[in-house]
């Protein structure tokens, strides 16, 4: 029956492999409260033994999106993992929550073991970064639903807060600090268009990198996503974080209006910050505006702090300390009728220069 499974395109004795060879991964990222071990139906995890007394859970799931075809076109898998773990970890920290646990779904056509161990040692290092335990995860060979070459990732990340802990921005007020972390470049959002773009310039991926010719095109677009976690919970711990936006899909535009209460806005300065070289060369490139920048991506801030103004300089000393490169980018304020939620001075001359 095995071999009429795998005459079906599914090879059981392949994924068994796989899972060996992952084993060793998901231990390195154990920690109190979990063994991270492998071949269960299930994971269990005890708040308890994690410190947790009055623990409030936070869930998140996300991808990587069209950036896995960068991957395949590239053929390097190490870093998406890396990637996968931080879209879910970061939106975990902007509710003060600590990641716990983490799992992960990988699906393709033909199961390579190689990349599947590529792509596991990715998300194990993204645990490890995080603070994490990998928990177990579903690898899925699904014959006819993929592509040759192709695969698909999915996260799960679970957290706790203490209640008392919880950010959910309702202390935002105007007058607040705005930080920004700088980011290590595009992160995982907007690589539809930035295919669009690599296409339309006529580089291959394999190309020297127009912004940086140490590297191909493909290793500097797949530069991983940062992962804010222990810097940031160290500045919340501390009681100087009031929200925090993890600057994703929407780019600055969108994403910082979910943690701000109704009838405040954020003004910015792009002066300010340091807009990375690969943002350049999409502008020039796709002849794309400032704002559409802005909206798209996260140009520069993977993650916006908001801070009491009198707390300030403790946060930006706590997020340096954490390895953050902090910018001081702006201000809460009250909005009047016709206000936008965030005005982001200064773009065309900060960044079309």
């Amino acid at each position: 029956m095995s071999d009429a499974y795998k005459q079906a395109g599914v090879d059981i004795d392949a994924g068994n492999a796989l899972v060996e060879a992952i084993k060793p991964l998901a231990r390195s990222t154990a920690r109190s409260g979990s063994d991270a071990g492998l071949g269960g139906f299930g994971a269990l995890f005890d708040l308890r033994a994690a410190g947790y007394q009055d623990p409030l859970l936070v869930a998140t799931t996300d991808g990587v999106g069209t950036k896995l075809k960068v991957a395949i076109l590239a053929n390097r898998h190490d870093t998406v993992g890396i990637d996968l773990v931080a879209m879910c970890v970061n939106d975990l920290v902007v509710q003060g929550a600590e990641p716990l646990l983490f799992l992960d779904y990988y699906a393709t056509g033909k199961l390579d073991v190689a990349a599947g161990r590529d792509i596991v040692a990715g998300i194990a290092e993204g645990c490890r970064q995080a603070g994490c335990a990998l928990v177990g995860g579903e690898t899925a060979e699904m014959p006819g639903m993929y592509s040759e070459g192709d695969y698909d990732l999915a996260g799960f990340s679970v957290g706790a807060v203490e209640r008392q802990h919880a950010l959910t921005g309702s202390t935002v007020q105007a007058g607040d600090v705005v930080l920004g972390l700088a980011s290590t470049g595009v992160h995982s959002n907007g690589y539809s268009l930035v295919r669009k773009l690599v296409e339309k310039s006529g580089l291959g991926y394999d190309a020297a990198c127009p912004w940086d010719e140490s590297k191909s095109l493909g290793e500097a677009l797949l530069t991983p996503t940062r992962i804010y976690v222990k810097s940031t919970l160290k500045a919340v711990r501390a009681g100087t974080v009031r929200a925090m936006a993890h600057i994703t899909g929407g780019g600055l535009i969108e994403n910082i209006p979910r943690v701000l209460p109704d009838g405040l806005g954020v003004v910015l300065d792009a002066s300010t910050w340091a807009l990375p070289p690969v943002f350049s060369w999409l502008m020039k490139t796709g002849g794309i505006a400032p704002y559409e920048m802005a909206r798209t991506f996260n140009v520069g801030l993977g993650m916006v702090v908001v801070v009491p103004a009198d707390k300030a300089n403790e946060a930006i000393d706590i997020l340096r300390e954490g390895g953050e490169t902090v910018y001081t980018v702006g201000t809460v304020t009250a909005l009047k009728d016709g206000d936008a939620r965030v005005t982001v001075n200064g773009m065309d001359a900060a960044w079309t220069a």
